[in-house]
């Protein structure tokens, strides 16, 4: 019988689910598989999402001084009887951290394990999946898949190395303030065949004055925003086309400025990391890739 496994981080379900086990509780963002969707949920989130990002920025500060962002449903949790809980400490904003849980788990008497996942480099996704599949009893499955994902960003890797053009990229992570992407992110650009100059890798994700982002100059500029999907992005690229030089960016000059799914790619470190890459990639030597499915990212100014 598989274990019990409560996923309290879109990521983590998705990995669950690649490794043939179906999480019996996740947290509100879990969506992938679209199956996960009808499992309850044990977290519940202070923000409105659907909002614009400076809203939204300005409710997680608020609510980092009430108590955090997320609240765990200590009834649904206990409900869901867990032999494995999964949870994350890379960042309190994206998802319930670990301190909490833990919490949580202790004043329920749960006799479970607590898996916690810190990712910060593509190395740490694949051995979160290695982790997570030795804790689900599935260690076999687990490095299938991780020799899958590899042999994928192999093939990447050196069809872009191949390019003799290698692009300056910054990648923004939430728009209002701009913030530039870190972790996984920086080490993604460079496997694509681009030069990342605002962070190295496994750097955190940093809020940036405008003037940073502007001096930089980048050849393509990615807006990828935390929890945003395109038509959300859609929604909010004023705070990025509003802003003072925006249009004499070589990046805007030359229409490689660019919106990515931030919800879906850029900020789930689990198995669809590759996909982002694949996304990446066909942004930044389009010559050589795939045109990116129409979710994944398009143009800018064409956008919406």
């Amino acid at each position: 019988m598989p274990p019990r496994v409560v996923s309290l981080l879109p990521s983590a379900t998705e990995i669950v689910a690649a490794l043939g086990v179906e999480p019996v509780a996740t947290s509100h963002e879990c969506d992938y598989p679209p199956r996960v969707r009808d499992a309850p949920s044990v977290v519940k989130s202070r923000i409105d999402a659907s909002t614009s990002s400076a809203e939204i920025d300005a409710q997680v500060q608020e609510s980092a001084s009430e108590g955090g962002v997320y609240r765990i449903d200590r009834e649904a949790l206990a409900a869901a009887a867990p032999d494995v809980v999964i949870s994350q400490g890379i960042c309190e904003v994206c998802a319930v951290d670990t301190v909490a849980v833990e919490s949580a788990i202790e004043e329920l008497g749960l006799n479970c394990e607590l898996v916690t996942t810190d990712p910060h480099s593509v190395g740490d996704i694949l051995r979160d999946i290695e982790s997570i599949g030795d804790a689900l009893g599935r260690r076999e499955r687990a490095a299938e898949l991780v020799d899958e994902l590899r042999a994928r960003i192999d093939r990447i890797a050196t069809t872009a190395a191949e390019s003799p053009i290698e692009p300056s990229v910054a990648v923004l992570d939430w728009l209002d303030p701009p913030m530039v992407a870190g972790h996984w992110v920086p080490e993604l650009v460079e496997l694509a065949g681009g030069e990342y100059g605002l962070a190295d890798p496994g750097d955190a994700s940093t809020p940036r004055e405008w003037v940073e982002i502007r001096d930089d100059d980048p050849d393509i500029l990615v807006a990828a925003p935390c929890g945003f999907e395109l038509d959300q992005i859609a929604e909010n690229r004023s705070d990025l086309t509003a802003r003072e030089g925006w249009s004499s960016l070589r990046a805007v000059r030359m229409n490689r400025a660019y919106a990515m799914d931030g919800h879906h790619l850029t900020n789930r470190p689990g198995p669809r990391v590759v996909e982002t890459l694949e996304t990446l990639a066909a942004l930044l030597q389009p010559e050589h890739f795939d045109v990116p499915e129409p979710w994944m990212a398009t143009s800018l100014p064409e956008l919406g």
